[in-house]
């Protein structure tokens, strides 16, 4: 085969991602899992390729091929409880419901999960994904993190210094108090590699309980000014400048880095707040495992109060029925 003839090849993720259907890396999983045909063959070789011009792609029995259009990028703040997904059987709102208004086939860039909340971005690049998500580039991401209780300077230098779990050991590039509140305490985290729930089973494996979880930066890109369920759409250029990634992949010399301009709380200086610490057991109720059922059972005993408080007669009314006495004369 002449080199000419060759450089029309590409390799089936990158035609699959091309294709608007999910990122390079999904797609890998797609053909292991034996669920793409070429030309009615059943492909599950990572180093395939296939020609545009003349090979048909299937995938789950449907074709499937480059999408011609204008690529697509947005900026989203999605909110909380709305799933990362394109669709959910369950029929629980997705990002996707949020960009009705788009006609190009676009999907999540990585995930937020169903109780957290931030920057998410969504595209038709496949390429352009398998960039932003691949560990090899490191993109640094922040988040702010709510957690129930004070925490003390024992807790904070137990999060710095990372922690040995079941899924290996987790350490953040930075973590540091941006605000203390009644009963809570507001933290900013900062990941390199970003594991799967890594913050909660950091908060977690010290003994804290994570309230609420906003991821609002990935690299130089941050969602300030974009309300929840709002978006902004950006151009490929502006995306990979703001990250720190240059158009054919390689990383720039100076990274852009978020910076917050929320002060850090120093608490040598100040202490922690007065209150119940963060690694205290009551809080665990309040978990991704059992959050909806103790949410549900606090309401459930805040209706029945109410009910109970509007059966007990007024104290007038109680009053007033001691003093009448009745009339047996009659």
């Amino acid at each position: 085969m002449s080199d000419q003839n060759q450089s029309k090849f590409v390799r089936l993720q990158k035609y699959i991602a091309d294709s608007g259907v999910t990122s390079r890396r999904k797609a890998e999983l797609l053909i292991t899992e034996g669920r793409v045909q070429v030309n009615g063959d059943v492909v599950t070789e990572l180093g395939s390729k296939v020609d545009p011009g003349s090979d048909v792609v299937f995938l789950d029995g449907n074709p499937i091929s480059p999408m011609g259009n204008q690529k697509t990028y947005l900026i989203f703040n999605k909110p909380r409880c709305v799933m990362s997904t394109v669709s959910d059987p369950e029929g629980r709102e997705t990002v996707l419901d949020f960009t009705k208004s788009i006609k190009e086939r676009i999907y999540p860039v990585g995930r937020l999960d169903y109780l957290s909340e931030g920057l998410l971005l969504l595209t038709n690049d496949g390429e352009l994904a398998n960039m932003i998500i691949h560990p090899r580039y490191n993109v640094i991401k922040t988040y702010e993190v709510k957690v129930f209780g004070s925490v003390t300077e024992e807790l904070l230098m137990s999060l710095k210094r990372g922690v040995k779990t079941e899924e290996g050991f987790l350490k953040p590039l930075s973590v540091r108090i941006i605000e203390q509140l009644p009963g809570k305490t507001w933290l900013e985290f900062k990941l390199g590699e970003g594991k799967n729930r890594e913050i909660r089973r950091l908060c977690e494996a010290v003994g804290m309980t994570v309230d609420k979880l906003r991821r609002v930066a990935i690299g130089g890109l941050h969602i300030q000014g974009i309300a929840p369920g709002r978006y902004i759409e950006v151009t490929r250029k502006e995306l990979l400048k703001s990250i720190g990634i240059k158009d054919n992949g390689e990383l720039v010399k100076n990274i852009p880095e978020f910076v917050s301009h929320k002060k850090t709380v120093n608490l040598r200086r100040k202490g922690a707040q007065p209150g119940t610490p963060a690694n205290f057991e009551g809080f665990r109720k309040f978990r991704k495992e059992s959050y909806f059922q103790t949410i549900k059972e606090i309401k459930e005993k805040r209706e029945l109060e109410q009910t109970e408080a509007l059966m007990v007669p007024q104290e007038g009314a109680i009053a007033s029925k001691d003093t009448v006495k009745p009339n047996y004369r009659n």
